[in-house]
Order: structure tokens, then C-alpha cells, then sequence
């Protein structure tokens, strides 16, 4: 398939499955051994002045950010500064759960793997309330950043507020550190204050001076007031209950987090993101400067721990190892927070890297129009999916013990329930709840479907008798409440 021919099939299927209501304005870029060959925009970067978006728009990456983290470790362990074996009490003393002894086996291992067995939280909130309450729009939030979920919350402006709410909380870990997978915020944030204790610098003094600087990406940021005064910068877009639906508007204060950083609030551009994809696809370079070693590289890129059966983390990355992604490894990482949908995805074997990047929360085809955009200039069919789920008949008395409610501290709310042999997870958001069908894919493995090319693993867990006690959902482990007699 030919250039144009490619673009038109993608093009086409793009426009159908953009929604301007849930899209505003989206970029997508991709390159072939490090040579950008195609970009296309939709919508705009402000819709009400119909502003244009380029490859140097500035948008929000989310938490792509915690690749960086990662980098920043390695780098250090190369300077002899650290070990990812290290345990995280070395550098931060203070860092402790009710079970103490738990929590010194913890390492940086664990935080860059998402392995540490920290269930969800909600410090991200409490990290994010001054800015949150700094909004002009804040009124207009839908949970969890709406007035009511974080205003329990304690301020945590500083890694040390951090480490106080978590040796508050009398959490009992999901396991063992390195044997359960739950996507933890709190994690990524204390690798930024080992950053800065080891480096001796801010955290993000570092990452500017030691990947973003030396990558060349001149118009990546944590502050957008750091910005070049003729920079163009994205408008934000977010939702607000209008007669009881979701609608979108525009919000263009960005949220902050200083204790959490590190955790997923860069800001950058297409241009600059294909430039720092470079790393993975070349082993540490970005042109001829190098950034990282091939083996620090390897290391980031290794599956630490697995998901589900195709995907996998490394550090600060999903792993899908080849054959399972069409036949080669895809290296990839999303982002999302207030007025931002971002995804990275890079096929080291292939020689390809590609960016979306949306002004919206919430935008579900962000992963969507990557994932199509790969099909069709690999000549496959535009909707094919990523991952090549099995067909599976799970045992039908074996249903009726996922139905329940699942909760965690962070605020996330599903409940299963059971319609014949349909499973269905009801996502509740505030007084917003939206039902999806779970396709199973093998024993309490399912998947959700929540729009062209975005699927969800859902994996039920069991306790040492057997009965399902947890749900991932969302790459979060939640608690299922225990039954009323």
C-alpha cells in the first residue's frame, strides 16, 4: 500500500470515529527510523478561535512523564549514584506502611515497575487540591477533582506531605513487593524525590538539564510559563454536568502537582515527543547524542511483571513482547489528567514511533487513532485489533463470583453484575454511570471494549480460598466489599 493510499483508508476511518464533542483537537505524528513521514491534525488547538495545530503545539503528556523518571534513575544507577535494587528506605527513611518490615523490602525496582504492591490512593488529589481549588472552573469538576472528593483531602505540596499520608494511611499491601501489578501514583512521586536527594538538584531541574536539553526538545516543559513567549499552546478542554450529560469546555488553567511531578505532569509537543521516542527505538540516542545506554535501555524495556497475558511493565513502560503485538515488541505508554489524552507508542523491530496527542480528558480514541494509523501503514486492515485475545468459554457457575461492588481509596467505584451469561462492569463517576460487556479471554481474564481500538484487561483475583476478592480495572487493583448476610 502506497503513501497516499494508506493515509486516505486511515484518514477516512479516523474522521468517523472522532467525535468533536469528546475530541476538540488531536495531532498525530510517526516516524520510520527516526525520519518523521506523515502528521495529521483534526479539529483545533482552540475551537472557539478555530486556532490551528502544528507539531509544535504544546499539549499535556500526562503520565508518559514517568518514562522519564525512569531514564533519570538508569542514568543515575550508571553514575554509580544508585541501584534499582536498592531498597526505597536507603534514600527516603521516612517511607513506611503499617507493615514496616513490608516496606523495607520495597525497592526502586518495585516504584518504576508498578510492582511495590501499593494499593490505589488518593494522594494524587490531595497533591493536586491547591491547584484544583486555584481554578477558576473548579466548580464545574466532575469527580473525583469536583470540590466534595478532595476537600477531606490533607494539602501534600511536598515529598515529605507524601511520605506522611502514606505512613498514615494503615494500608495493607496487595502482596508481596514484586508479585502484584496496580498502577500506583504515589510510587512514580517518591522516584522523584530519590532523584533529588541523590542528584543533588530538583527533580526537575534534572530531567531539563540531563534528557530534555541533551534530546533537543526544546519546547517541553513542567511549567508552561517556562515556554518561549511565541510558543502555541493547546487550550484545555474538560467536562461539566450540562442537564445531566457530559459536555465539554474549554479550561485553560493547567493542574499541578509539585509532589508528584514525576509522576505524569510534562508538558511537550509531537515534534519533541518523536524526538524522545528515539531513546527506545535506538537503544539511548537521540540522533548522535546519547541519553542512556543500550542496557539501561534493555532494562527499561524488560517485562518486569505481567498484566495480563499479552502486556506487560517495565520500567515507567507496557511491554508487549513480540509475537504478540502483530508480530513484533510494542513499547508503548499513555497520559491523562485534566484537559489532556496522550499516547506513545514505539515498535522497536519495526523502526516505527508515533504520538497522539489530544487537548481533552477522557478521549478514548487517543489510543484508538495510534493503533489504526500502525495498521494501515503496516497494511493491515485499519480496525484490526492490537492484541490477538483468544476466544474463550468461561465455566458458567464460575460467573456468578465476580458480581459484586469493587472500590478502591482513590476513588474509583465499578460494580459486576450478571445478565444470563453476559458480564457486565458499571463504571460510576459521580452521577455519571456507563455500563460496558466483559468479553472473556481466559480464566478471570476478561476485556472491555470501550471504543474503536481502546479495550480494558479486567482480571478477577482470588484469595487464599479461592474467592474473587480484587478486580483490576483501569491497571488499578480495587477491593471487592464484602458480602451482606
Amino acid at each position: 500500500m502506497n503513501k497516499q493510499n494508506w493515509t486516505s483508508v486511515y484518514e477516512a476511518y479516523a474522521n468517523k470515529i472522532i467525535d468533536p464533542n469528546v475530541v476538540p483537537g488531536a495531532i498525530i505524528a510517526l516516524a520510520k527510523d527516526g525520519e518523521q513521514i506523515y502528521e495529521q491534525t483534526f479539529g483545533y488547538s482552540n475551537v472557539e478561535r478555530q486556532q490551528e495545530i502544528t507539531l509544535d503545539t504544546v499539549f499535556g503528556i500526562g503520565s508518559i512523564t514517568k518514562s522519564f523518571s525512569c531514564i533519570a534513575i538508569m542514568q543515575l544507577q550508571e553514575a554509580g549514584k544508585l541501584t534499582v535494587t536498592d531498597p526505597v528506605v536507603t534514600y527516603l527513611p521516612q517511607f513506611r506502611f503499617a507493615d514496616e518490615a513490608a516496606s523495607k523490602q520495597i525497592a526502586i525496582h518495585h516504584f518504576m515497575s508498578n510492582s511495590a504492591g501499593i494499593p490505589p490512593l488518593a494522594s494524587l488529589f490531595g497533591a493536586l487540591r491547591r491547584s484544583i481549588e486555584e481554578d477558576p472552573d473548579h466548580a464545574l469538576f466532575l469527580p473525583p477533582f469536583d470540590k466534595k472528593s478532595i476537600q477531606e483531602l490533607p494539602y501534600i505540596d511536598t515529598y515529605d506531605d507524601l511520605l506522611a499520608y502514606l505512613a498514615a494511611t494503615d494500608l495493607a499491601l496487595l502482596g508481596e513487593a514484586g508479585t502484584q501489578f496496580s498502577y500506583s501514583n504515589e510510587a512514580f512521586g517518591l522516584l522523584g524525590a530519590i532523584i533529588e536527594k541523590v542528584s543533588g538538584i530538583p527533580y526537575e531541574d534534572y530531567v531539563k538539564s540531563h534528557i530534555l536539553e541533551p534530546a533537543g526538545m526544546t519546547n517541553t516543559v513542567f511549567s508552561i510559563a517556562d515556554l518561549q513567549e511565541n510558543v502555541s499552546v493547546s487550550t484545555l478542554y474538560t467536562k461539566r454536568l450540562t442537564d445531566g450529560k457530559p459536555e465539554l469546555f474549554a479550561s485553560p488553567h493547567w493542574l499541578d502537582a509539585p509532589a508528584q511531578r514525576a509522576a505524569g505532569f510534562l508538558k511537550s509537543t509531537a515534534r519533541d515527543m518523536l524526538r524522545y521516542a528515539e531513546i527506545f527505538r535506538t537503544g539511548g540516542c537521540v540522533g548522535d547524542v546519547r541519553i542512556l545506554s543500550a542496557a539501561s535501555v534493555a532494562q527499561m524495556m524488560t517485562p518486569h511483571i505481567g498484566i495480563d497475558s499479552f502486556i506487560n511493565y517495565g520500567y515507567g513502560l507496557f511491554i508487549t513482547p513480540a509475537p504478540h503485538h502483530h508480530g513484533g515488541s510494542l513499547v508503548e505508554h499513555s497520559g491523562g489528567i485534566k484537559g489532556v489524552s496522550a499516547q506513545m507508542h514505539i515498535l522497536p523491530e519495526a523502526g516505527i514511533t508515533g504520538v497522539v496527542l489530544i487537548n481533552a480528558d477522557g478521549a478514548l480514541p487517543v489510543r484508538g487513532l495510534l493503533a489504526a494509523a500502525l495498521n494501515a501503514l503496516q497494511e493491515r486492515p485499519v480496525d484490526t485489533p492490537e492484541f490477538p485475545y483468544p476466544d474463550y468459554v468461561p465455566d458458567s457457575a464460575a460467573m456468578a463470583e465476580y458480581i459484586g461492588d469493587y472500590s478502591s481509596a482513590e476513588g474509583s467505584n465499578v460494580a459486576v453484575s450478571l445478565t444470563g451469561e453476559t458480564l457486565t462492569i458499571s463504571i460510576k463517576l459521580g452521577e455519571i454511570e456507563s455500563a460496558l460487556p466483559l468479553v472473556p479471554v481466559g480464566s478471570d481474564q476478561f476485556i472491555a471494549k470501550l471504543g474503536p481500538g481502546m479495550t480494558n484487561s479486567v482480571i478477577f483475583y482470588r484469595d487464599e480460598n479461592s474467592r474473587v476478592n480484587r478486580i483490576l480495572f483501569g491497571f488499578r487493583q480495587l477491593s471487592k466489599a464484602d458480602r451482606k448476610s
